[in-house]
């Protein structure tokens, strides 16, 4: 029985800020991640009770005849309709809740990094001990997913973005922040955070 319970840390950020970069390198110095968005599509792909509920709310076309998710239709439905974006969100989220606390109570770590997204917008942050914010202004994250995504237009960025939360109300709800604007060196900031994360846990370890 594990009775070790790591610090809870959330890390989010909008498209194109670089939390995926700063997860990997909290990854290189042994910190384990919980990716919440990979987990969801991999649950959508393999969880059996979430395919039947997905294709009770949006038809079989959801899947393909060998199993696998139709991305394209499941997209198409849910575009601009924030009805079905709350349906697919309703079925979704509660697994993927589920399928955290069950990785969470595998891991023997100081501390977790769970990264989403969403988080904010879906209200997981409430449950961890600490979030942070990958931060990077607007014009160079545009830049940069379109480097990455170039079959993304820019109209279609900034459509994902308008859709996010603003990243001022980001930074007024994180605990720290990390800036990914390349004025601010990435790596100091990820071990002055991961010093400070052994050091917490620590003393919450010594209080229990």
């Amino acid at each position: 029985m594990n009775t070790h319970k790591p610090l809870e840390v959330g890390i989010t950020g909008g498209i194109g800020s670089g939390k995926s970069t700063v997860s990997h390198i909290f990854s290189i110095l042994g910190v384990p991640i919980y990716d919440a968005d990979s987990r969801a599509k991999y649950l959508m792909a393999h969880n059996e009770n979430l395919k039947q509920a997905i294709q009770q709310a949006f038809g079989k076309e959801a899947y393909y005849e060998n199993g696998e998710l139709n991305r394209s239709f499941l997209a198409s439905q849910i575009f601009n309709d924030s009805e079905k974006v709350k349906i697919i969100n309703g079925l979704v989220h509660p697994e993927v809740a589920k399928d955290y606390l069950h990785w969470l109570s595998e891991q023997k770590s100081p501390y977790i990094l769970r990264e989403a997204a969403l988080m904010i917008e879906s209200g997981s942050h409430k449950l961890l001990d600490k979030l942070i914010t990958v931060f990077a202004p607007e014009n160079l994250r545009i830049e940069r997913v379109k480097k990455r995504d170039p079959q993304r237009s820019e109209a279609e960025i900034r459509a994902i973005i308008a859709k996010q939360i603003p990243e001022e109300e980001k930074l007024q709800l994180a605990d720290f922040v990390i800036y990914n604007d390349e004025q601010h060196p990435l790596i100091p900031q990820v071990l002055a955070l991961h010093k400070q994360f052994l050091e917490n846990s620590q003393s919450t370890d010594k209080n229990h």
